[in-house]
C-alpha cells in the first residue's frame, strides 16, 4: 500500500460538513506552509457564514453549501480532493479513496459525521431526511401526498412537523412529549398552540391556547388543526451526504395535496411495530387491520396498537456515527454509541488521527455544565478544536481544552420562536436534588431555570428573553443564588442590574 501513495500531505481531513471544512480553515490558516488535503465525496463543501460570537460561549451562524474552489482559492495550500474514502492503514498512515487513488498523511481528522438510522433499510414508502437530496425528494413526494407519518422527536421532526401543509401529519413520538432532546414537558406545552395556530410572519401570541399539563397517558393522542395558507419563503441549498443546515426548510415550499393549512395528531409514547404495504395488508390474518376507508400504499402499525395508512413515512429519529470505512483493518476503541471515542486533545486510540463532529464521541472528563449533542455548534467547535490540536501536535506547542467545553450552549429557532439551551438545560445526570424555576407568558416566552445547591446549573429560554448573556454568567460563575428565590424570574425586576 505505501509504495502506491500518489503524494502524502502533513494534514489530511476526511469529510466536507461543518466540522471537516472548519478544520481544514484552521490549519490551512494556522500554518500556511504545510499541504493540507480534505476529501469529500460531494462536489460542495459546507461553510459556516455570518458567524457571530453571542457571548462568551454562545455563537450564531448560517450554514451554506459552497463550490469547494472557494476553499482552494482562499488557501492555496489546500487541495480539495472529490472522492469518498474506501480504506484507511493507520500503520502505513494512508487512505485509499473510492476510485482507487492512495494518499499519505502525517495527522489524519475523521469528521465523516453521522448518517441517518433508518426505521428498515431499502422500503420505497420510508424516507429519511438528512441531506439536500433527501429534503428535495421529500418535498417532491409531499407535494402529492394527503397524509404522512413522522417517526422521531429530534430537531429535524419538529421542523418538519410545523412546517408542512396541506397535509394530515400522524407525528409518533417515543417520549411523554414533543421535543424531548432539546426540553422538557413544560417548554413542549408552551410550543404546542403554535400548531393549530396560522403560522405567522412573526411570533404572535396564540389565539386559541390550549394547555394541559397532565401527562398524555400511554397509547394517548392529540390532534391539533389551523386553517389558512401562510407561506413562508427564503433559500437554501445543501450538499449531498452532510447534514443539513440550521434552516433547510427555508425555501422548500412544504406543501401536500390537501387544503386544510395544518393537522397535525400526536401518538406519544409510542414506537414503531410493523411496517406494511396494503397488500400485505389485505392478506394479513389479523381483521383489526382493515383499513379504514379508502386504502394507502402504506400502512404502519406503532406500539400502541393503533395503525396508520398514509402516502409514505418519514424516518426523523436521530443519527449514528458514521464510521464504517475506518474500522476494518485498525484499532479504533468505540464509545458506547459508536462513536470513535477522542481524548481532550480531539485523537482517537491510533497514532496521529483525530476526529471531531458527529462522528465522535467525547470520552475526557466533561466540565459539569457540559455535554455532548450532535449538533452543529458542536461540530464548528469541535473541527476549530482538533485543528488548533493539530497544529500545537506538530509544532510541540502545549494546548489546553478550550473554553466552549466549560458550558454547553445552543441557539436555535423552533416553531418560529429563538430557543437557547445553556449548560444542563434538561436536568441532565442531576439527580432529585435539583429545583426548577419556571416563568411562562402564552404565545411570547418560556423561561426555565434550574438549580442546583443554590447555584444555577442550566436553562432554557425561548422568545425574545434577553437573559441569555445573564444566566451565562450566573452558571459560568456559579454564585450561590438562594436569597433570591423565586424572585430571580420576577419578569418586574431588571435581573441584570443585580448582577452586572
Amino acid at each position: 500500500m505505501a509504495d502506491r501513495k500518489e503524494k502524502t500531505f502533513r494534514f489530511v481531513i476526511v469529510g466536507g460538513g461543518i466540522a471537516g471544512v472548519t478544520c481544514a480553515e484552521q490549519l490551512s490558516s494556522q500554518i500556511p506552509s504545510a499541504d493540507v488535503a480534505l476529501i469529500t465525496a460531494g462536489p460542495h463543501i459546507k461553510a459556516v457564514t455570518n458567524y457571530k460570537q453571542v457571548s462568551r460561549t454562545l455563537e450564531e451562524f448560517g450554514v451554506e453549501e459552497q463550490p469547494s474552489s472557494v476553499l482552494e482559492e482562499k488557501f492555496p495550500n489546500l487541495t480539495v480532493i472529490h472522492s469518498a474514502v474506501k480504506s484507511l492503514h493507520t500503520q502505513s498512515h494512508s487512505v485509499e479513496t473510492a476510485d482507487g487513488r492512495v494518499f499519505g498523511y502525517e495527522k489524519l481528522c475523521i469528521c465523516s459525521g453521522g448518517r441517518p438510522k433508518l426505521l428498515t433499510q431499502d422500503n420505497p414508502y420510508v424516507i429519511g431526511i438528512r441531506d439536500t437530496d433527501s429534503a428535495q425528494e421529500f418535498q417532491k413526494r409531499l407535494s402529492k401526498a394527503k397524509r404522512i407519518v413522522v417517526v422521531g422527536n429530534g430537531g429535524i421532526a419538529l421542523e418538519l412537523v410545523y412546517e408542512v401543509e396541506g397535509c394530515e401529519v400522524i407525528w409518533a413520538v417515543k417520549d411523554k412529549a414533543i421535543g424531548n432532546t432539546f426540553f422538557d414537558a413544560g417548554a413542549a406545552q408552551f410550543l404546542i398552540p403554535s400548531l393549530e395556530a396560522d403560522k405567522p410572519e412573526r411570533a404572535a401570541p396564540c389565539k386559541r391556547p390550549r394547555y394541559t399539563t397532565e401527562e398524555p397517558a400511554p397509547g394517548a393522542s392529540q390532534t391539533f388543526t389551523a386553517d389558512k395558507n401562510a407561506r413562508r419563503q427564503g433559500s437554501s441549498s445543501t450538499e449531498a451526504g452532510s447534514a443539513l443546515g440550521p434552516d433547510w426548510h427555508e425555501g422548500l415550499a412544504l406543501r401536500g395535496a390537501e387544503q386544510v393549512s395544518r393537522r397535525v395528531s400526536l401518538e406519544y409514547q409510542c414506537e414503531v411495530e410493523k411496517i406494511f404495504t396494503s397488500a400485505e395488508l389485505l392478506n394479513s390474518p389479523q381483521q383489526t387491520l382493515r383499513p379504514e376507508n379508502g386504502s394507502w400504499p402504506v400502512y404502519i402499525q406503532l406500539t400502541n396498537g393503533k395503525t396508520f395508512g398514509c402516502d409514505f413515512v418519514v424516518s426523523a429519529t436521530g443519527v449514528v456515527p458514521n464510521t464504517e470505512p475506518f474500522l476494518h483493518g485498525n484499532n479504533f476503541a468505540l464509545a458506547d454509541d459508536g462513536g470513535l471515542q477522542v481524548d481532550d486533545h480531539m485523537m482517537t486510540s491510533e497514532p496521529d488521527v483525530y476526529a471531531a463532529g458527529d462522528v465522535c464521541t467525547a470520552c475526557w472528563e466533561h466540565s459539569p455544565l457540559w455535554q455532548q449533542m450532535r449538533l452543529w455548534t458542536q461540530a464548528r467547535q469541535m473541527g476549530w478544536y482538533a485543528g488548533r490540536c493539530m497544529a500545537a501536535h506538530v509544532l510541540s506547542e502545549p494546548i489546553e481544552l478550550d473554553f466552549c467545553f466549560e458550558l454547553f450552549s445552543h441557539i436555535t429557532k423552533f416553531f418560529n420562536y429563538k430557543v437557547v439551551l445553556l449548560g444542563k438545560f434538561n436536568g441532565q445526570g442531576l439527580g432529585p436534588d435539583h429545583e426548577l424555576l419556571v416563568r411562562c407568558t402564552k404565545g411570547q416566552e418560556y423561561v426555565k431555570v434550574i438549580l442546583s445547591g443554590g447555584r444555577m446549573v442550566g436553562a432554557v429560554l425561548m422568545g425574545e428573553t434577553d437573559l441569555e448573556e445573564t444566566f451565562e454568567n450566573l452558571i459560568l460563575n456559579q454564585m450561590d443564588l438562594t436569597r433570591y428565590g423565586e424572585e430571580l424570574l420576577n419578569p418586574d425586576i431588571d435581573i441584570e442590574d443585580y448582577f452586572d
